[in-house]
């Protein structure tokens, strides 16, 4: 596995990642990660390689864009001094530009995000081992659905910028895709977005795949 001893991993992001952690610091005894996927990757972690004593720390906040996330940065993530750190974030920036279209000045459009993720890595890169980039998603099958084909443009920009930056990438669109072969969306999330506990397993198994988790040990 990719993450080594006594590593630091620290996941930021929005309400998905947040799933009621503690505040300020989501980290430690009685759910403080959360009850969402990070939650199920530090379990898994701590079962499987309890020798590697792995620190999971959750900085995710429901509501959050991309612009918020740069508003935290040095608070939540550059002093937080992780080895290894996660982003998933730009649900919200897609969605606020469908469900609240007229309040203009919260959505983020397209260049705004890309511009400010990559400035975000590239201050970030030099000081982590590895920066893990998760696409945002919206569970739904049909690519021509006006939010799913926005979302999917967003989740390039994701990839593009992992490419650039030397990241590891994961498109959770593609995880949840594989699964709406034979579960329908509202099993998974009924509104699309949150999701249940398959669909934060679904985004934990993404995530442990992608830095080589043994699932045999």
């Amino acid at each position: 596995m990719r993450l080594r001893e006594n590593r630091k991993l620290l996941f930021i992001g929005d309400s998905v990642t947040d799933c009621d952690r503690a505040k300020p610091e989501g980290e430690g005894l009685f759910q403080a990660l959360g009850t969402g996927y990070v939650s199920i990757v530090d379990a898994f972690l701590q079962a499987t390689y309890p020798e590697l004593g792995i620190r999971v720390v959750n900085k995710g906040i429901s509501g959050n864009t991309v612009r918020d996330l740069k508003a935290r940065w040095g608070e939540d993530v550059i002093s937080q001094n992780p080895d290894w750190l996660s982003i998933m974030i730009g649900i919200n920036d897609v969605w606020r530009q469908f469900d609240s279209p007229f309040i203009k000045e919260r959505h983020v459009y397209i260049d705004e995000y890309e511009e400010t993720l990559t400035q975000l890595v590239k201050e970030t890169k030099q000081q982590v081992e590895e920066i893990v980039l998760m696409t945002p998603y919206y569970i739904e099958t049909n690519e021509n659905d006006l939010m799913r084909n926005k979302m999917d443009q967003y989740g390039k920009v994701v990839e593009s910028v992992a490419q650039k930056e030397d990241c590891l990438f994961i498109d959770t669109q593609a995880a949840f895709n594989q699964v709406q072969e034979n579960l329908y969306a509202a099993a998974i999330a009924w509104d699309r977005v949150h999701p249940n506990a398959t669909g934060h397993t679904i985004l934990a198994k993404a995530f442990l795949n992608k830095v080589g988790f043994d699932w045999t040990k």
